[in-house]
């Protein structure tokens, strides 16, 4: 892997040979769990500027129409957070000279509160080819990681790493972007401040921003870094008026589906007609061929769909075909992959071999070995597992050996079935698809992959080690240093993420597991601590992020009294009083369950009063410390629920008993809180900056 430095460029095809289509990752760590950017791209023309406000991708425009640009999301990883970008390069306009790469922050946070800064680039192939770590972004609230550009036809990449001062708003100015973002800011806290039922969208009548240009961190600018814009007339970027179709860096509202039209059935016994049906589905080899024939269909159909489940794997944007049961010779025994995917764009192929299991069935090595070799001579880009496995970061599904003597790179990529139902939920009851009949097959397709016949149920069982180590732990004989420990966490890592993937496609919104900086970046040697303390403590533990909340979710199984907490931490606002706190808050729980723990968190001490909520109702002032000097930090809600004992998804079973758990406090609790501070407008975070 090539590391840069700032300042320096290098040739992508220097680099490797399968550069055509780019991911580009940019991520950080918070010492907190909290910290969070957004990322940004822009492309620009020869003039150093953007062609038109479309060439602005951003949270609000995350797909180029022509595939070339494609915002992925964020992943959780080791060390932090990664945002990832997909970039098809063969794609790229012919008159856009380069391409930037920024991330932004808001309010009043700053990039230098975040650690571990840093811009990743993986070739086709899912191989990193390069990394740059941005080490003296401190006071800014924007950064432009690097930039990809032209040079006699083929592709570059500089490392960059210039901040800005001013935020999105302020660097999409200077690069010739109309910005119209100049909404009032309401002030919200957790405890006080505007009602949350005013969030979401604001008021599209607002004039634009009359921005100022957003001055550079002192130090030599890079040539990267444009000047701000001005049309020949006076008008554009600073001349206040408005103009239609801009862009705007305030995040649009997600809105939840509307409830389902009223049945003509006779009865409730009649079962509507579906277009993929489960009855009949006796064995897996039946549930492998339908689960793969009606993915693949439906990826090919939608184009949204097939391209949001490939771009990340190098994938680039054009026609795509999709096959199922192709027979390939390998040896003196042919192959039958369980699909084939191929798309074409100007006149190349990228072509993926598709291996599925359904029902918690394990993938095999030895046919994984089988296709990525079949792959690998005839020049195929990729091999993709899909199961009701979630793959680990370091911890691989499938061990395959790769011919290092071999030119041709094969990527092996892994999809859970969790993960394409959230891609599927995403799409249809959040953010659109092109049409009422591309929805109506996500819909059938999210169907069939929810009904208990299907096979693919995602993650549903916690393994072998499940049993042994629970009763280790109850009965004291687990000793440290047990390899089924180990076994244990990496169940309960992928549990977690699944259970991050079904609240986020539910609610529409971002839901990541939190990895703090001061775990470790190493996955085996974090994983082996939390081994240790799960044989010691008798506790699995993890914390949640959820867009749009004013905290973390943390969730606690604890094994020795077979009891499952979920929590919450407010943090205590700047102004007020006391004992408003307490009133205001026991106002917004008043929907939540009777038997919601409420914890007071003093400064200095272990613990303030706390109580339930059917006792504190009454008397807020319980929530008080009896010291009226003592300085109270926040308020904890938690839920205590049972926890199954089944290793399984059954109603008994532990993983169901999780996400009850979790999605129980989250709409019992979580949503009676106010969310956090409304993003200022452009105005105020160029006055600020």
């Amino acid at each position: 892997m090539h590391e840069m430095v700032k300042g320096s460029n290098v040739s992508l095809s220097a680099l490797s040979e399968n550069a055509g289509s780019v991911v580009v990752g940019l991520g950080w760590a918070s010492p907190s769990g909290e910290g969070d950017a957004d990322v940004s791209v822009l492309l620009l023309g020869a003039d150093g500027k953007v062609r038109g406000d479309t060439d602005f991708y951003f949270y609000n425009n995350p797909v180029a129409a022509d595939g070339s640009v494609q915002l992925l999301g964020k992943t959780p990883t080791e060390s932090g957070d990664v945002d990832r970008i997909g970039f098809d390069l063969t794609a790229v306009p012919a008159d856009v000279d380069r391409i930037v790469v920024a991330a932004s922050r808001y309010e009043d946070a700053r990039f230098g509160e975040l650690e571990d800064l840093r811009v990743t680039l993986d070739d086709a192939a899912g191989e990193q080819i390069l990394q740059f770590a941005v080490d003296d972004a401190d006071s800014v609230s924007a950064v432009i990681f690097g930039e990809l550009y032209r040079r006699d036809q083929e592709w570059k990449f500089r490392a960059v790493g210039q901040g800005y001062a001013a935020g999105l708003a302020g660097l999409a100015t200077d690069f010739g972007v109309n910005i119209d973002d100049d909404a009032p800011a309401v002030e919200a806290t957790a405890l006080e401040g505007g009602d949350p039922g005013d969030g979401g969208d604001e008021a599209d009548t607002t004039p634009a921003a009359a921005s100022a240009p957003a001055e550079p961190v002192a130090g030599t600018p890079l040539e990267a870094i444009p000047a701000p814009r001005r049309s020949e007339d006076g008008s554009g970027a600073d001349s206040g008026k408005p103009s239609a179709g801009r862009p705007r860096t305030a995040k649009k509202k997600v809105t939840l589906p509307k409830t389902a039209k009223k049945s003509l059935a006779e009865n409730e016994s009649w079962s509507p007609a579906r277009l993929f049906p489960v009855s009949v589905l006796k064995s897996d080899r039946d549930r492998e061929m339908r689960a793969t024939s009606v993915l693949l269909s439906v990826m090919a159909q939608v184009p949204e769909f097939g391209r949001r489940l490939t771009a990340g794997f190098g994938a680039p944007a054009g026609r795509m075909e999709t096959f199922t049961e192709v027979t390939l010779p390998h040896g003196d025994t042919p192959r039958r992959p369980d699909g084939v995917i191929r798309v074409e764009r100007a006149g190349k192929l990228w072509t993926a071999l598709v291996e599925t299991k359904t029902n918690g069935n394990a993938l095999k090595p030895d046919q994984v070995q089988a296709y990525m070799d079949i792959a690998a001579r005839r020049g195929y880009e990729a091999v993709i597992t899909v199961s009701n496995d979630v793959a680990l970061e370091g911890s691989p599904l499938v061990d395959v050996k790769i011919d290092g003597r071999r030119k041709h790179k094969v990527a092996l990529r892994h999809l859970s079935w969790a993960e394409v139902a959230y891609q599927a939920q995403m799409l249809i009851r959040h953010e659109g698809v092109g049409n009422a009949a591309h929805a109506w097959l996500l819909q059938e397709l999210l169907h069939y992959l929810q009904h208990e016949n299907s096979g693919c149920h995602g993650f549903q069982n916690m393994g072998a080690a499940w049993v042994p180590v629970r009763n280790g732990i109850d009965d004291e004989t687990l000793c440290q240093g047990d390899p089924r420990a180990l076994e244990v966490v990496e169940s309960w890592e992928r549990l977690v993420r699944q259970v991050c993937l079904r609240l986020g496609g539910e609610l529409g919104q971002k839901v990541l597991p939190v990895q703090r900086a001061k775990r470790g970046a190493d996955p085996a040697a974090r994983r082996s601590e939390l081994a240790e303390r799960l044989c010691t403590e008798g506790r699995l533990q993890a914390e949640l992020r959820i867009e749009g909340t004013p905290g973390l979710l943390a969730v606690t199984a604890d094994l020795r009294t077979g009891r499952l907490r979920t929590s919450f931490e407010i943090p205590a606002p700047e102004q007020g009083y006391p004992l408003s706190w307490a009133k205001r808050l026991v106002r917004r729980l008043e929907e939540a369950p009777a038997d919601l723990h409420v914890e007071t968190l003093v400064d200095g001490e272990t613990g303030g009063p706390r109580g339930t909520l059917e006792k504190l109702r009454p008397e807020p002032a319980d929530m008080l410390p009896k010291n009226s000097a003592t300085r109270i930090t926040g308020f904890r809600l938690s839920l205590f629920k049972g926890m199954g004992s089944g290793r399984g998804n059954a109603e008994s079973g532990f993983i169901r008993s999780v996400d009850d758990a979790v999605h129980r406090f989250y709409t019992a609790v979580v949503v009676h809180l106010d969310g956090p501070a409304r993003r200022a407008s452009t105005k105020e975070r160029v006055a600020a900056g």
